[in-house]
């Protein structure tokens, strides 16, 4: 029987106790023993396994107590891991250190005051799950009185801003052990605060929370922090000197975070549909961390669930589901012509050359084109294909990873470009369309594609439901799109509800050169009098009939009409 997938569990143990086939990434254990980072921050996109490789830290090295004071031995959870391997150095870590670890993803609410008690939330439970440390001799009444406070969600701002410093202190006096801080998703709070209007305080707050709890804490062993986009010292970690920031540019740590190519291959073996290695890889690899390869490992974990089970038998766009996707909407939006070209080249699967800026505040990110562009690099819309030195800055060469980020960008575009023509006067254009005019109609639909971001690779098929969302609104008209006439089917065919008014046949061609345009136009009104496509509509008593040869060129727009 084969093992179930963890669809969206992000806990360690219940993977391991509830038999969910699991990829193995316990050697991060070692790497962070060997590397001896006081504080590392992890920078990866959504959904590559941050939040499960904490809970994974948290089991290895906690020395986890009840309530009551008795010791959970957690060793049976890495039976047959990497780890158990490496030797008695480091399994000498396993079991030996309070852990504080805390989750900020709860703190994407409307408003500071809301944000704020998400986060006082989580801090209580934290405090609750260490109040075995209150029977510590070590702690005096003041500090005793102190921790209940928190416990129990006193309503004092000034408890909580120093807050894990104080618990490190406190788990620090029970285990003789100084602490290991997780600290989950760190910069939801403050994109949440910047898009809400109160980065702020929040910034203000988190400050406080990590100068605290990361710089002036000697009670502290290590940190690991995780979060999609590494945030400016100046703003966050201010003055945090023994901060290690490994971001996608980094080689270290590279196979942690995502899946490997052979990693996938065993999944799919383990699954038997090794032969869908093409598809995922077209689909959901293509990520470049350092120098490895790495597939997402939300969506690999999704496919494999769907066709091994038979709910799907085609490739989704999982990870596009999980987030508004807003970002790619606001660069679409204050694209100008320059940034509509890259990202066109984007979309075609070409490569742009960017200066990356690792250091950044969200309230940086619209400053500059090159700032979003980094914000996307970062966050996974784009990855890395090279980087190098130049006038004394690093340039990256990025590119779109994969079909399903495509997909994203293909979709947002085609969504704005809609909303974009709900906003057009369309009214000359029937006019011009009604009465023969073919510049009037080569010169509102050429105006209108300039104005457009390209997403479709010269497809008749983009064409055809462009030029059928503009004549959506014309009123007094049935519309056709490929409806049988005469001895074939016309591309779209306008019928009046009124006979005795003018009806319209469009053919469509797609040229891939603009020389060829002339040529098109041509066939396609041949096309119109060889199939008899308006035959049926004279015998139906639709006399006054015009005929239209129409070709497209990447954005430009040549119009026929017959006779000509």
């Amino acid at each position: 029987m084969k093992q179930p997938l963890a669809i969206g569990v992000e806990d360690y143990k219940s993977i391991i106790d509830k038999n969910y086939y699991y990829v193995d990434k316990s050697l991060l254990m070692k790497d962070l023993i060997d590397k001896s980072g006081s504080v590392n921050l992890f920078t990866r996109p959504r959904r590559f396994g941050k939040t499960l490789a904490l809970s994974m830290l948290k089991t290895f090295f906690e020395a986890e107590v009840d309530k009551n004071g008795n010791v959970i031995d957690n060793s049976h959870y890495f039976k047959g891991m990497k780890i158990m391997d490496c030797g008695k150095s480091y399994l000498a870590w396993m079991g030996r250190y309070p852990v504080i670890s805390l989750s900020l993803k709860s703190a994407k609410q409307p408003d500071f005051s809301l944000a704020f008690e998400m986060i006082k939330r989580q801090i209580m439970r934290e405090f609750d799950r260490h109040s075995y440390v209150l029977n510590c001799d070590e702690l005096n009444c003041e500090q005793r009185e102190r921790y209940e406070k928190i416990t129990y969600g006193v309503d004092e701002a000034a408890l909580y801003t120093d807050a894990l410093q104080f618990l490190s202190d406190c788990l620090k006096k029970y285990h003789k052990e100084k602490v290991i801080i997780l600290l989950d998703e760190y910069d939801v709070p403050l994109e949440n605060g910047y898009f809400r209007g109160f980065y702020d305080e929040m910034s203000d707050f988190i400050r406080s929370l990590f100068e605290s709890a990361l710089k002036t804490n000697e009670n502290l062993e290590f940190a690991v922090i995780t979060g999609c986009l590494r945030i400016s010292r100046e703003s966050i970690f201010t003055g945090l000197n023994n901060l290690k920031s490994i971001s996608l540019m980094d080689n270290s740590y590279a196979c942690y975070f995502g899946f490997t190519s052979k990693e996938v291959r065993k999944m799919l073996e383990e699954y038997k549909i090794q032969d869908k290695m093409d598809i995922v890889k077209l689909w959901y690899d293509g990520y470049l961390i350092g120098d490895k390869e790495m597939y997402n490992p939300w969506s690999v974990i999704n496919y494999v669930d769907d066709v091994a089970m038979g709910n799907a038998k085609y490739p989704k766009p999982y990870w596009s589901n999980t987030s508004s996707n807003h970002i790619i909407r606001e660069l679409i939006e204050k694209a100008d012509p320059g940034v509509k070209k890259e990202i066109e080249e984007l979309v075609a699967g070409k490569c742009i050359k960017k200066p990356v800026h690792e250091d950044i505040t969200y309230a940086d990110i619209y400053k500059s084109q090159d700032n979003l562009w980094n914000f996307l690099f970062f966050t996974g819309y784009l990855k890395m294909e090279e980087q190098f030195f130049e006038d004394d800055t690093i340039y990256l060469t990025l590119k779109i990873p994969n079909a399903e980020i495509r997909y994203i960008y293909r979709n947002t575009i085609k969504d704005w470009f809609q909303e974009q023509l709900k906003q057009v006067d369309f009214s000359k254009f029937y006019e011009a369309l009604l009465k023969k005019e073919t510049e009037g109609i080569e010169e509102f639909l050429s105006d209108q594609l300039a104005q457009s971001i390209s997403y479709y690779d010269n497809k008749e098929s983009f064409y055809h439901g462009y030029l059928l969302g503009i004549l959506s609104g014309l009123a007094g008209y049935e519309i056709h799109s490929n409806k049988e006439a005469g001895l074939g089917r016309p591309d779209i065919l306008l019928k009046p509800y009124r006979p005795q008014k003018t009806t319209v046949i469009i053919e469509l061609k797609v040229a891939k050169q603009f020389t060829e345009m002339d040529r098109l136009c041509d066939a396609a009104l041949k096309q119109i009098e060889d199939k008899k496509y308006a035959l049926e509509l004279k015998k139906e008593g639709y006399l006054n009939i015009i005929k239209y040869g129409i070709c497209f060129c990447k954005k430009s727009c040549m119009v026929k009409v017959y006779p000509n």
